[in-house]
């Protein structure tokens, strides 16, 4: 028995599972060329916005940020927080961990469908084995001494089922696994980002290089000392 009879005798069950292990791979490469392109470095656009606004305030920052057009979350989340600087650090927190939610359903989208892949993949190949095992157990029922090939076609749907599962279900383990650490990482600097622009918006009191002016002294007396 070559691939070919193998795949016919899976059984129809059979096509479900190429079905969804296309869907996997489909969505896979998808989401990888999603990440890829917002997992652009922003580390130097990050520090010569916080220079930026260190030097000439928050509305330069801005313009610096929108000129380079960056794709990743951080660049998005720095946006947001750096158009909502001139109304208060409590505005700037507000539209930057809005900004963050937006970019968190960007980032982790199809995830929770390669997940139920992964689950659904091993349940359907057990389904297939279960219905193969019937279709053998049938054969006893209708034939006193059923001969290994009138056998064989109920198992070899119940073990190309089952591997056919296994298979759909660890494509989509893996592919899941290592796109959410790519999403992880450009999220952790999303949120580095949130954290650390509250304190670029804080302005010293005093100018640098200035000292601040001696308090004047006073000189107490007491009455009836000498």
């Amino acid at each position: 028995m070559n691939v070919i009879d193998l795949l016919r005798a899976a059984g129809p069950l059979l096509w479900v599972l190429l079905a969804l292990s296309v869907y996997v791979v489909y969505l896979s490469a998808a989401r990888a060329q999603a990440l890829t392109r917002m997992g652009a470095d922003a580390r130097t656009l990050i520090e010569r916005a916080r220079a930026i606004t260190a030097e000439s305030g928050p509305a330069s920052a801005l313009a610096e940020v929108d000129r380079a057009a960056h794709p990743s979350p951080a660049a998005q989340v720095l946006r947001a927080g750096l158009a909502r600087a001139d109304r208060g650090g409590e505005a700037a927190q507000a539209a930057m961990q809005s900004a963050l939610l937006t970019e968190d359903a960007r980032l982790y989208a199809g995830l929770g469908a390669l997940g139920t892949a992964a689950q659904i993949g091993p349940l359907l190949g057990l389904l297939g084995t279960v219905i193969g095992m019937v279709r053998s157990f049938l054969v006893f029922s209708q034939t006193a001494n059923p001969t290994p090939a009138q056998l064989g076609t109920g198992i070899s749907e119940a073990l190309v089922n089952t591997a056919a599962g296994l298979v759909v279900a660890i494509i989509a383990y893996v592919c899941r696994n290592a796109l959410r650490l790519k999403a992880d990482r450009l999220a952790l600097q999303a949120e580095q980002v949130r954290e650390d622009l509250p304190g670029w918006l804080t302005r010293p009191t005093t100018l640098p290089g200035v000292a601040a002016a001696p308090l004047p002294e006073v000189a107490l007396s007491f009455g009836g000392a000498p």
